[in-house]
């Protein structure tokens, strides 16, 4: 199985912090979080990876190599002009997705200990474009999903903008999106858009078409580190995952 890292970001919202250190080797409980989002997809089957590079990417692969790779096959895609975006960003690595067989795409600023063999049993029944896990949190925006947990629009709370995918009269849920997806190749094939450009506004295009589901796991433990005030909060979820692990 493969999957996909998406370790390219700036990283601003974390400010000093990764001012002379990329997102992915901010060290949380003493691990960096590239090193815990590689072993987490390993411990799931994933024997290869690709991670987009472009915020002080030599040290990513610097770190990486140390680690004779962790046992597995780690590719690079590079965005050495611009940021791509999470859009722009997976269709520059199509070519690493050569098999037909869906993959995992993980943000390397979430920590969590959501169930991705279980995420991987409900896309295989489902067989959907993409399962994206969510969580009934508090957030500015929101995916839509009717009762079904199909992908039914997206919200933003704070400005009052809402995309409906079509017009069905079905009460939807609020869910965020945790930056953990499984999707499958055929995307590629659906997406027209070049240079950098977000997976969102994809997403809700081809729900009116494909179905693309939720996977909604609210016992989930989740933490986006990309702000320094959630560091602390990541490190002690941290300390209690790796007591288990």
């Amino acid at each position: 199985m493969k999957a996909m890292i998406f370790a390219a970001g700036l990283g601003t919202r974390l400010g000093l912090v990764t001012k002379k250190t990329p997102k992915a080797l901010v060290e949380i409980n003493g691990k960096t979080m590239i090193e815990r989002t590689i072993l987490n997809l390993k411990s799931h089957g994933i024997t290869d990876i690709i991670i987009n590079l472009h915020h002080f990417p030599d040290q990513i692969k610097d770190f990486v190599g140390s680690k004779n790779n962790f046992g597995i096959n780690i590719s690079y895609s590079l965005e050495t002009d611009q940021l791509l975006e999470t859009g722009g960003g997976l269709m520059n690595a199509r070519w690493f997705f050569d098999d037909r067989v869906p993959f995992f795409v993980h943000n390397v600023d979430v920590l969590s200990d959501v169930d991705l063999g279980e995420m991987w049993s409900h896309h295989q029944k489902h067989k959907p474009l993409s399962t994206l896990f969510v969580q009934k949190r508090k957030s500015s925006r929101y995916f839509l999903f009717d009762d079904q947990l199909l992908l039914k629009g997206w919200t933003n709370i704070n400005t009052g903008e809402t995309i409906h995918v079509d017009d069905s009269a079905a009460t939807l849920s609020q869910f965020a999106f945790n930056g953990v997806h499984i999707i499958d190749p055929d995307i590629f094939k659906l997406i027209n858009n070049k240079g950098a450009f977000s997976i969102t506004p994809s997403y809700l295009e081809l729900a009116g078409k494909h179905s693309i589901y939720g996977f909604r796991s609210d016992q989930a433990k989740y933490i986006d580190i990309g702000k320094p005030e959630t560091l602390v909060e990541a490190e002690k979820l941290a300390i209690t995952m790796d007591a288990k692990s």
